[in-house]
């Protein structure tokens, strides 16, 4: 028996602006280069603008439809909001974040992440400027 072993790593994300940005090549590389084969992934966003979500990687009408969802929901300049220190989209960026997620936990079977066939990763930027968002990672396991 190995033991429970941990892993930690932090992932530099530049965005361009409103948009997904795909992690899960890097974070499923650095699971299997853990060497842990069971075991748990956290990943934490460390902002209150962007979110993490797992999402369908094969058709990016998927990505489009939830900018257009959000964009709808959440409208840029509204004027129901006060806070607009950072600019129009400040407020809504937060609105988002809080109705998505900026943790995300995923099993490890096998030495991968157990992921289904069409999810992936994605840091989803709230913000219309670039930014470089910064994602937490912990690996537990055996």
């Amino acid at each position: 028996m190995s033991g429970l072993r941990q892993a930690t790593r932090e992932f530099l994300v530049r965005t361009r602006g409103r948009g997904f940005y795909e992690i899960t090549t890097t974070v499923t590389d650095w699971v299997r280069e853990s060497r842990i084969s069971t075991g748990l992934l956290t990943l934490h966003l460390r902002h209150t603008s962007a979110s993490l979500l797992i999402q369908e990687n094969a058709d990016p009408g998927v990505r489009v439809d939830f900018e257009r969802f959000f964009a709808r929901l959440v409208p840029d300049g509204d004027p129901l909001f006060e806070h607009t220190a950072e600019g129009e989209d400040d407020m809504p960026a937060h609105i988002r974040t809080a109705l998505t997620a900026v943790n995300l936990s995923l099993p490890i079977v096998e030495g991968r992440a157990a992921l289904g066939t069409w999810q992936g990763i994605y840091v989803w930027e709230h913000r219309q400027i670039p930014h470089t968002r910064r994602v937490a990672g912990h690996i537990n396991g055996e």
